[in-house]
């Protein structure tokens, strides 16, 4: 399991800590790794996760709104983008150049330390790239050097929870604007690791499923603390999960790591010509435990057919909160969740 710093071992002994002024936190969520498995406070615990882009943009009631419906459904993680275009406006809490955005930062926060009261973990992801011509301007961060100032802004803004990791750079390994190399990426995990050393930090691939050759690059090269893998969106994906899982594990193994792989974004309805039914989900994520995955994430957002993007789903917060905006089978698809993990306990590999 990671090293907890100080602050970490004071928030187990039950001192009350401020978090920026968002509220008090008690009964701290401190997330850990033990072997090829998260941990919440010291326990094994497969993280269930939803996609919750925008979050920056929700308002406070909104946010309550959807952490609690989604804790009461069985999750315990989800995913917040700190660099996030919600249709034209920007809520990022670090600017292109990686400097912070005051008012969004705080936002972060407020997002960790509601999760942390609530024993859910945040995945914080950073996305590099160029803007869109419908993006907000300043979205994503531009380079190198901008990117080093956002981890830096991030890790220290985030350092008193230990309710979070740090996605380095989402969809890192795909060949266009959001390419970061795996030498750049390692410089980048040794400053989170400066600034916090108990931080866990990974760095996503971007839509395919790996060869030994990607996990060693992130493994070895990075220093990541962990896979982060976003499978290919296709009707036989979610039979093929189990499988490719097993495989991504044996290569792990035979690099003589201890790497937990973590399902961080799958396929999500509105999203192609195929739309995941509820049971394509559960057939999915069935698989990644099935095949000793250590996560998994129900993934959701715009809808490419629409011309407005309706329902926008996590990626747009701003007037709707996520569990309004979810379809029939999406809403099946939470309501089953806590069975589902239940079930899940009897067939989960060591």
């Amino acid at each position: 399991m990671k090293p907890v710093t100080l602050l970490g071992l004071l928030f187990l002994f039950g001192v009350v800590c401020r978090a920026d002024g968002e509220g008090e936190v008690r009964s701290p969520t401190v997330l850990g790794l033990m072997d090829q498995q998260f941990t919440i406070n010291g326990s094994p615990a497969f993280l269930v996760g939803f996609s919750y882009y925008g979050a920056l943009g929700a308002s406070g009631q909104t946010l309550e709104r959807d952490l609690d419906a989604m804790r009461e459904a069985g999750f315990n993680w989800l995913r917040v983008w700190a660099t996030w275009d919600s249709f034209g406006e920007n809520v990022s809490a670090v600017n292109a150049d990686g400097t912070a955005r005051e008012f969004y930062l705080r936002r972060l926060r407020q997002v960790v330390a509601e999760c942390n009261r609530r024993g859910m973990v945040v995945d914080v992801t950073l996305a590099r790239g160029e803007r869109k011509e419908n993006d907000a301007p300043g979205v994503h961060i531009e380079n190198a050097e901008a990117h080093m100032r956002a981890v830096r802004e991030i890790v220290e803004a985030l350092r008193p929870l230990p309710n979070w990791y740090l996605d380095l750079a989402n969809e890192r390994d795909v060949r266009d604007d959001r390419f970061v190399s795996v030498e750049e990426l390692g410089k980048l995990r040794e400053r989170a690791r400066e600034l916090n050393p108990s931080l866990l930090v990974t760095a996503s691939f971007g839509g395919h499923d790996l060869t030994k050759r990607d996990v060693a690059d992130v493994l070895q090269i990075v220093g990541a603390d962990f896979l982060a893998v976003h499978r290919p969106r296709h009707a036989g994906s979610p039979q093929q999960t189990a499988e490719r899982t097993r495989e991504v594990l044996t290569m792990v193994n035979q690099l003589q790591f201890k790497a937990p792989v973590h399902h961080q974004e799958p396929f999500r309805r509105g999203y192609a010509r195929w739309e995941p039914t509820a049971e394509d989900f559960l057939t999915d994520l069935r698989g990644a435990m099935e095949g000793g995955a250590a996560g998994w994430c129900f993934h959701n957002g715009a809808t490419k057919t629409s011309v407005d993007g309706q329902p926008r789903r996590s990626f747009d917060l701003r007037q709707h909160a996520l569990i309004d905006q979810l379809d029939s089978e999406e809403r099946q698809v939470v309501r089953s969740i806590r069975n589902l993990l239940t079930e899940g306990t009897a067939f989960r590999e060591d």
